[in-house]
């Protein structure tokens, strides 16, 4: 399934909304040059389906790309359906699926900006396979099952 990258974004700081960049630097095995969750450990790259976001703006919330906290925003495709495991190449970087949303423990930074949280539910965590570069408009290709 092909897709497109819609915006790439980055913190500092865990539990808050990420900032649009205008592109990513992916490690093997560590993640997201500059990002909080670069490390290693299962959780070093989050994805979200713009569509995903769109639902939440069709609630009047004005979201900026990276209001979930998410790293990639994607087009065109249905991450609902992914499974742990799966490998997700975008350009020259592969991502592998290790965890699909996530348990929060209490109501963080992002929760209280955008008055929910879509990530628990429809996020998708990765750790690099492959590092190289990301930007918006970065072509991506994605086999369900």
């Amino acid at each position: 399934m092909k897709f497109t990258v819609e915006a790439v974004c980055i913190s500092g700081e865990k539990g808050v909304q990420k900032h649009e960049v205008p592109r990513i630097v992916l490690r093997q095995g560590h993640g997201i040059e500059g990002d909080a969750h670069a490390g290693p450990w299962h959780r070093q790259v989050s994805l979200l389906a713009g569509e995903a976001v769109d639902t939440m703006k069709a609630r009047g919330l004005e979201l900026a790309a990276g209001a979930f906290g998410e790293n990639i925003v994607t087009r065109g495709v249905d991450w609902t359906r992914a499974s742990v495991g799966e490998i997700i190449e975008i350009d020259d970087v592969s991502l592998e699926i290790t965890q699909i949303g996530k348990e929060c423990h209490s109501r963080c930074a992002i929760y209280y900006a955008a008055g929910d949280c879509i990530m628990p539910r429809q996020g998708i965590f990765t750790k690099v396979l492959k590092g190289g570069t990301i930007h918006a408009q970065s072509s991506g290709d994605y086999h369900i099952g």
